[in-house]
Parts: structure tokens; C-alpha cells; sequence
């Protein structure tokens, strides 16, 4: 299968050349130039992740050199659950898809796994490759732990510095050897700006080999289709229906690997996109046009991205905006409710939110009753309510447990460059790497 740039479709790569440069030379996105199908009878929900896995991207890795590799890359990157949880108590039908079981807690463990695994095994080169990530909380920790220690890899990971919860600021910083961690004066979109101009930079490209782990990455996105996959074929053999999903969103990954699920022929009904008060996306949904802004800072930090990158996917699926609504939706929650919702499913469910899943259970709330009832709802949970305890802890009224693998990391020493948010800055850092 080849990979097309979503700006000049005729500019193809194979997937390996494709997950190796992370963006296309024009600055597009890659995307798979024919989407495979799959029936729902055709995979089996009840066989191990990491074999789901294999099959359901076994036509992307086709004629590609990591093609034999493919069996063992699933093996390595889906060796943590993703399970449907009940959410009990409501009368409607809904479940809660758990994506917090990997080593930094957060649903980017899945595709930054993938990718580091994709990117050891293809040809070594005599020059070391530099990963370059932007992330706005979640993303920079999981690369971080996917490539850390890895021979032949260099990872450099800019954050908006006072941006990030605390304890998403470990998680980002406590790594050290290969990884180098900067703390941005600015936005996140400044500082998924800076990554974009250094990877398509001529002088830089000539002295690194730069690639990207964000979801800009088609080596991040497409396992994320995976667990989109297995709980909707769960759901279709339990309940004879498809599965619709409420997905918290900011640079939209998420939201396109459950697109290109739906579009494979998965058994998906709704995609609804919940958005923080960063509203693009929900603004776009309503006027038809495409306006993105500077970010604002939000308790749902994570999808705190005012001009998120995978849109560019997201237009080729629904060329304009009628297509676009007949397929989606797109709603905003305001930190307030994010507030309200983590307050009330704790007293009424007894479920503890993130910020970010509590977006996505706000937009579930809001629905009408009788839409409620009529579909079989999945609130896709993103990220470990323990990431995120101060903002959690003070409105439930008791502390939330922290995993063991969130606890080792919270142990362990700092290591930050703080740097201004401009082009030049990031080149005199690099130029010591």
C-alpha cells in the first residue's frame, strides 16, 4: 500500500518511508491512498489485542519492507488492555473504553509504542535519527517512554511550559540519556509550529535525520484504529449493534483513526468530537468555516490545540462541511462543566474522570434522551484521573490512587531546558544534539 500527502496527493511514499519522515516534503499528512475493508464477520473481538492487531493492519504493512516485522511490531505495542467497562447505575447504554493501562497512563501508549517499534526495526542508518514532538501533555511522556534508551534515536520533546499539570510536567521531564526535554515560553501551537518548520528546514535536514512521533505521524495513527476495532466488534457480537463513540479531541487523532474504522467498515454509528473551549472544530460544525485560532488554556489540557493538524485528514474523509456533519458532530464544554461532570459521576456512578474524559462524559450527558437510548454509547477514556490530581482530588473529596507505573515515574529526577517559543532558538538547541 502506498501513503499520499494530504496537499498534493500525487507526492506517494511507501509506509516505512512514510513513518520514518513523518511528514510529507510539501508539510502535508500522510494518508493511506485507499482505505481496505473489512466486514464485521470477517474479524474475531474475542482473540488477544495484539492479534486484532496484526489483522486489521496487516493491509497497510502490505509489499512494505516492515511487513514480516508485523506480528511482532503488534506483539510489542499492544502487550496492555483496552477494556469496555459499564458505567452502571444509568438507564441508557453505555460503556466506558479504558485507554489508561500503559506505562505513562494516557491512550498515546498505544501509537507511540507502535511507532518506536515500527521505526527500531526499519534499515539502521550510521547517522542517528532525531524525534521531535510536540505535545500539549499526554504525547511527550508516551514517546518519551517508547524511545528512551533506544539505540540510534535522539528525542526531543517541546511542552508550553506552566501549561501541563504537574505531574504530566514528570512525566515529560524525567527521562534524561536520549531524551531531551524543552520547556516552551508559549502555546502548544507554537510549539507544533516549531516542529513543523524544523522538519521541513533545508540546512537542518541536511546536518539531522528528523522524524515526528505526534499523531501527525501515520505510524501513531493507525494503531490507535485498533482499539476503535475490538471494542466495536465486542460490542456488535454482544448486542447484534455498532457502537457509537464520544471521543475527547484536540488534534483530532483520535478522531481519525475511529473515522478511518468506521470507513474500513467497522460497526461504528455516532462519532461525536468533544472539544474543550478550544473551539475550531465545534465553530467550523457550525458555520462552515475554518478558523483556527490561538489556544486556551483549559483544565483538559491535553486538547488544549487551536489549529489541530490531523484536520487536514479529517477533510479528506468529508470533503466539505455537509459531509462533514452527516457523519460527525462536534461539541464544546466549558471548564465549569468539566467541573460539574467530574463532581456528579463520582456521586452518581462512582467513576473518577480526568479532565479530558469528563469532556467526553459532559457531551454524553448533554445528549437527548431518546438518542441516549437509541444507540449503544462507548465514552472513550483518554488519560488516568491520578495525572491530574489537582485538579480531581479537591472535587471528589478523597485522594485518587496512583498506578504503580505513574508512581515509578513521579520518583524519579527532572530534566528541563526552558527556551523561547522562536525558530532560531530551537536551531542553537539542536545544533548540541
Amino acid at each position: 500500500m502506498l501513503f499520499a500527502s494530504t496537499r498534493q496527493p500525487e507526492r506517494t511514499a511507501t509506509l516505512a518511508d512514510a513513518v520514518e519522515r513523518g511528514l510529507a516534503d510539501d508539510g502535508g499528512l500522510f494518508v493511506p491512498v485507499q482505505l481496505p475493508e473489512f466486514g464485521a464477520g470477517a474479524l474475531d473481538s474475542q482473540v488477544p489485542l495484539e492479534k486484532l492487531a496484526a489483522t486489521v493492519l496487516a493491509p497497510f504493512f502490505a509489499g512494505d519492507p516492515l511487513q514480516s516485522a508485523l506480528v511482532e511490531l503488534a506483539a510489542d505495542a499492544f502487550d496492555f488492555p483496552a477494556p469496555l467497562t459499564p458505567l452502571r447505575g444509568g438507564a441508557e447504554s453505555v460503556e466506558v473504553l479504558e485507554l489508561f493501562h500503559g506505562p505513562t497512563v494516557a491512550f498515546k501508549d498505544f501509537g507511540a509504542r507502535f511507532l518506536a517499534a515500527c521505526l527500531e526495526r526499519l534499515q539502521p542508518r550510521s547517522q542517528p535519527l532525531t524525534i521531535l514532538v510536540a505535545t500539549s501533555g499526554d504525547t511527550g511522556a508516551a514517546v518519551a517512554a517508547a524511545f528512551h534508551r533506544r539505540r540510534g534515536f535522539n528525542v526531543v520533546v517541546l511542552f508550553p511550559k506552566g501549561l501541563v499539570s504537574p505531574r504530566q510536567q514528570q512525566q515529560l521531564s524525567c527521562w534524561g540519556d536520549n531524551v531531551s526535554t524543552v520547556a516552551v515560553r508559549g502555546t502548544f501551537d507554537e510549539c507544533q509550529h516549531l516542529v513543523k518548520q524544523t522538519m521541513q528546514d533545508e540546512s537542518l535536514r541536511r546536518s539531522h535525520r528528523f522524524s515526528s512521533a505526534n499523531s501527525i505521524n501515520i505510524g501513531r495513527l493507525l494503531p490507535q484504529m485498533v482499539y476503535y476495532a475490538a471494542s466495536s466488534l465486542d460490542v456488535w457480537r454482544r448486542t447484534g449493534g455498532p457502537a457509537s463513540y464520544i471521543v475527547p479531541s484536540g488534534n483530532l487523532g483520535n478522531v481519525v483513526a475511529c473515522a478511518w474504522a468506521r470507513t474500513m467498515g467497522l460497526p461504528i454509528a455516532e462519532i461525536i468530537l468533544a472539544h474543550n473551549a478550544n473551539r475550531a472544530v465545534p465553530e467550523f460544525f457550525e458555520s462552515g468555516e475554518w478558523q483556527p485560532r490561538p489556544s486556551v488554556a483549559t483544565l483538559a489540557s491535553a486538547m488544549d490545540v487551536g489549529s489541530p493538524s490531523n484536520f487536514e485528514r479529517l477533510r479528506l474523509i468529508y470533503p466539505d462541511v455537509e459531509a462533514m456533519r452527516a457523519q460527525l458532530a462536534a461539541v464544546s464544554i466549558t471548564d465549569d462543566q468539566i467541573r460539574a461532570r467530574i463532581r456528579a459521576d463520582f456521586a452518581t456512578y462512582g467513576r473518577v474522570w480526568c479532565p479530558h474524559t469528563a469532556v467526553a462524559a459532559e457531551a454524553y450527558a448533554e445528549l437527548p434522551q431518546e438518542l441516549r437510548r437509541a444507540r449503544h454509547w462507548v465514552i472513550v477514556a483518554t488519560a488516568h484521573p491520578a495525572k491530574f490530581s489537582e485538579t480531581v482530588e479537591p472535587l471528589i473529596g478523597q485522594e485518587v490512587a496512583i498506578p504503580s507505573s505513574l508512581a515509578a515515574l513521579l520518583a524519579l529526577p527532572q530534566h528541563a531546558t526552558e527556551m523561547a517559543a522562536d525558530f532560531q532558538s530551537l536551531t542553537s538547541f539542536l545544533s548540541g544534539q
